[in-house]
């Protein structure tokens, strides 16, 4: 049986509800065991940013189904609830479920990526699992979640201190 992580976003509609409704579907399949589940965080889109904010979370279940299966029954998950292939990337959604890890395992199709190529870079991402699996390794990275997020961190504080000594700069430079 196979272990992993799944994030699940949504900003579009009644957010809850559209968390809720995947959440049950993926509880009454069958193929998957719920393991734990993160608390649900509120966050500025990414990306595009004129749009509402998204509520995330992560998930950890048990199946065994392989990735290509798995990867299938989340994409129906989400068009049974209303989101559509040829909705703007980066835009709103009534539901997100992306595979962020299986196992160990790593997957570079064109269609399904595993580890999920952007999770190491979203605070969205690294909260929630840091909540429910800090430890879990990363098997491109060779990190562990709660390292990830740390680095994340500190790279966010790093760019702010940067942006900050550039406009004292900008403020000291017009002075003059």
């Amino acid at each position: 049986m196979s272990k992993l992580y799944i994030g699940v976003g949504s900003n579009k509609g009644n957010r809850e509800e559209y968390i809720k409704r995947a959440l049950g579907h993926l509880e009454n399949d069958l193929d998957i065991k719920m393991l734990k589940q993160s608390a649900t965080i509120e966050t500025e889109p990414e990306g595009k940013t004129d749009q509402e904010r998204f509520l995330n979370l992560v998930i950890e279940i048990e199946t065994f189904l392989d990735p290509y299966t798995l990867f299938k029954r989340l994409k129906n998950i989400e068009r049974f609830l209303g989101r559509k292939e040829t909705d703007e990337r980066w835009g709103a959604r009534e539901i997100d479920l992306d595979i962020l890890l299986f196992d160990d395992l790593v997957i570079k199709g064109k269609n399904l990526k595993i580890p999920h190529p952007e999770m190491h870079k979203r605070g969205f991402v690294l909260k929630p699992l840091c909540e429910i699996a800090p430890e879990v390794i990363h098997p491109g990275l060779n990190k562990s979640a709660k390292d990830l997020l740390e680095d994340l961190d500190k790279e966010d504080a790093s760019s702010k201190e940067s942006t900050e000594t550039e406009a004292t700069y900008r403020e000291t430079e017009s002075a003059e």
